[in-house]
This record gives C-alpha cells, sequence and structure tokens, in this order.
C-alpha cells in the first residue's frame, strides 16, 4: 500500500533517501484524505530546515495543512511543476508530486522515522478509533 523503501511521518509527509539527498511529498493517503489540492506553497531554495517543523502549506478547497520537514538540512531543490499544477500532489503523491529535496546534515534523523509498514499499522489504528 505504501512503498516500502520510503521513510514516512505521523503527519504524513513521506522521505526518500539518495545518497546525502532527501526527496519530500505527502503520502497517498494524505492527498486522498485532503482530495482536492488546489495550491503548495513552498520554501525558497537555500532555506534551511528543522526536522519535524513547517516548511510549506499544502491547501484544497476544503482546509489548510502545515508541511512538515521529515529531516533538517538545507532545501536544494523545489518542484516548480506544482506552481502551475498542484494537481500532480493528487495523481502521482510518490513521483511527479514530490514537493522538495532537502540536503541531509543529520542522517539519524532519517532512520528514526517510520517504516511503510509502522505507517500502515499507525493508520489501520486511527481508522479503528
Amino acid at each position: 500500500m505504501f512503498p516500502a523503501d520510503l521513510k514516512y511521518m505521523e503527519s504524513h509527509e513521506w522521505a526518500r533517501r539518495e545518497g546525502d539527498i532527501v526527496d519530500v511529498g505527502v503520502s497517498d493517503y494524505a492527498q486522498a484524505e485532503i482530495q482536492d489540492v488546489v495550491y503548495v506553497e513552498l520554501p525558497e531554495v537555500g532555506t534551511i530546515l528543522e526536522q519535524h517543523k513547517a516548511f510549506g502549506v499544502i491547501e484544497s478547497v476544503k482546509a489548510a495543512f502545515d508541511l512538515n520537514a521529515p529531516v533538517s538540512g538545507e532545501v536544494i531543490e523545489i518542484n516548480e511543476e506544482l506552481e502551475d499544477a498542484p494537481e500532480l500532489v493528487n495523481e502521482a503523491p510518490y513521483d511527479a508530486g514530490w514537493m522538495i529535496k532537502i540536503r541531509m546534515s543529520d542522517s539519524d534523523e532519517l532512520e528514526a522515522l517510520m517504516s511503510a509498514r509502522e505507517y500502515q499499522v499507525m493508520i489501520e489504528t486511527e481508522e479503528n478509533e
């Protein structure tokens, strides 16, 4: 249900590691809950982020939510396509709907995030409460 090569946050962001670079987006579960994404506010390249702190906002027709950094580090790239096509988050949350790339400052932070299985269990537990 969730790609096993990713790490996940309780706030539904995912992280994909490529060396010391981490791609970040929101999970398929989150985009389905948010529904029609109409706007994504992302930080500027060069911004220094702290793990678990907000780096942007995602808006749908019904609500807005903070986006949180899965790791600390520097934003080295943003997905500029989201400016004109925010619906990519809904259509391909793990591919074309990625949001930012971060050069990690501490790889231990990434290892502390949830595995795909742990994330799935968290969601199933929330849905059954």
